[in-house]
Formats: structure tokens, C-alpha cells, sequence
């Protein structure tokens, strides 16, 4: 029997390459702190303080939980994807990478493969620690499988939007547009807050924004509701923000 030395030229299978690359992708964002802030500790402070003075400003306790959930879709999948690829554009992260044998599609499918594993672990423990606090959600059969499918079109949906932010600006100002962008959207655009709180003439356009389309499936799927409309606007973003994606993003900065 003799041993071999000599390197492999041969790449990995596609499959191996990917899930490899997004479990490096993942590890990079759990270890960035101000990731972890936007990915957890905003939405479980907002959660807590929700349920714990929420009643005094109106705040329906049954469905808060489910606004900060779509919460943490939003920042995970917009805000942290945004700024990562940013700075990753601005240090060359793309180029040196461009030496593997991970193609573009290979980084592409990594990058979201990461980016959705860490936003189902994310709703994980927010729905834990919800429960843990005394929410009882009354989801229905029908309710979960929209629910489930529009926050999968709704992370699909941000995460285009922030490709595109990421591939056109530089690295310091896509940090700071995509938190401005961050804090307009949670504050006013109906993903915490219900459509129904905002003046009537303001309802029909946030309803039709992936956020407050996001906000208001969610918030049914917790008090047992299944609408439709929802996914219908969400999968329509979805499909506009990749495609603006595909053709504003560029590798290199």
C-alpha cells in the first residue's frame, strides 16, 4: 500500500462547494456583532418591550410577536446582507474568491443558502422567547403554509433589494443608506405596526410594500387568518427585486 501526496486537481461536486460556502458565509455573519444586534437583540428587545408596555400604546399582544418576527426577516435578509456585501465588494472579497472554483452561481446560491439558515434560526428563538413570554399564537392549517411560503418570498424579495443596494454603492454608503433604509421601513412601513393604524389614505400603498404585506400575513397567520393578497405582492417584489439585482449588481468595486 503507498500514500499519495500529490494535491486533487479535480473541484469538489457543485453541492459540496456550496453548502460549504454557505456554511463559511454563516460563520462570518454569527461572528460580526453589529449582525448579531440587528439579527437578535433588536427584535427580542422589541418583542420584550412589546409585550411587557405594549398595551398602553395599543399594541394587540396576539400579534405583536409575528410583527417582530417579520421584523427580523426584514433585517437579516435587507439590512445585514446589504452592508456585509458591501464591505465585501470593497475589500476584494469577490476577485480573490473568483480564484476557487466556486462560480458565480456558486456564490450566489452560498450567500443565500447562509443568509436563509440564519433567518430560520433567528425566528426560532424570537417565536421561543415569545412563547416563553406568554404568547399564544391560533395558527391554522392553511395560515402556516402561506405564512411560511411568504416569508420565504419576502427574504427572497429583501435580499434582492439588497444586492442591488450593495452592487452600486460604496461600502460606507450602503452602510448608512441600508440603515436609514432599516429604521424608515420598521418605523412606517407597516411591518410592525398594522396598515390599520395608519391614516386611511396612507393603507392601500404601505399594504402594497413587501413589508407591510409581510407585517399583515404574519399577523393573521397568528390569529388564525390566511389571506391571500399578501403573498400575491409579495411574490411580485420578489420577482422585480432580482431582477433589478441581476442587472445592477457588480462583482467588482
Amino acid at each position: 500500500m503507498s500514500l499519495s501526496f500529490v494535491p486533487d486537481a479535480v473541484a469538489a461536486p457543485r453541492g459540496r462547494r456550496v453548502l460549504r460556502h454557505a456554511r463559511l458565509e454563516a460563520s462570518l455573519l454569527l461572528r460580526n456583532g453589529e449582525q448579531l444586534l440587528l439579527a437578535l437583540v433588536i427584535p427580542i428587545a422589541l418583542l420584550v418591550a412589546g409585550l411587557a408596555f405594549g398595551g398602553r400604546l395599543g399594541l394587540d399582544p396576539a400579534t405583536f410577536p409575528a410583527s417582530v418576527l417579520a421584523l427580523a426577516v426584514w433585517s437579516t435578509s435587507f439590512t445585514s446582507l446589504a452592508i456585509n456585501t458591501g464591505f465585501e465588494r470593497r475589500y476584494g472579497v469577490f476577485e480573490r474568491l473568483a480564484a476557487t472554483p466556486l462560480s458565480r452561481g456558486d456564490l450566489v446560491a452560498g450567500k443565500a443558502l447562509a443568509t436563509a439558515s440564519i433567518a430560520g434560526a433567528q425566528l426560532v428563538v424570537i417565536a421561543v422567547v415569545a412563547v416563553a413570554l406568554g404568547w399564544r399564537p391560533t395558527p391554522g392549517p392553511l395560515g402556516s403554509l402561506l405564512a411560511l411560503v411568504g416569508a420565504a418570498l419576502g427574504l427572497v424579495a429583501f435580499a434582492g433589494a439588497a444586492l442591488a443596494l450593495a452592487g452600486r454603492l460604496r461600502a460606507e454608503a450602503t452602510l448608512a443608506v441600508a440603515n436609514l433604509i432599516y429604521l424608515a421601513v420598521a418605523a412606517g412601513g407597516a411591518l410592525v405596526i398594522p396598515v390599520s393604524a395608519y391614516p386611511a389614505a396612507l393603507r392601500p400603498a404601505l399594504a402594497a410594500l413587501p413589508s407591510g404585506a409581510l407585517g399583515e400575513l404574519l399577523r393573521a397567520w397568528a390569529s388564525g387568518g390566511a389571506p391571500l393578497w399578501p403573498v400575491g405582492v409579495l411574490a411580485a417584489w420578489a420577482s422585480v427585486f432580482w431582477l433589478v439585482a441581476r442587472k445592477a449588481f457588480r462583482w467588482t468595486s
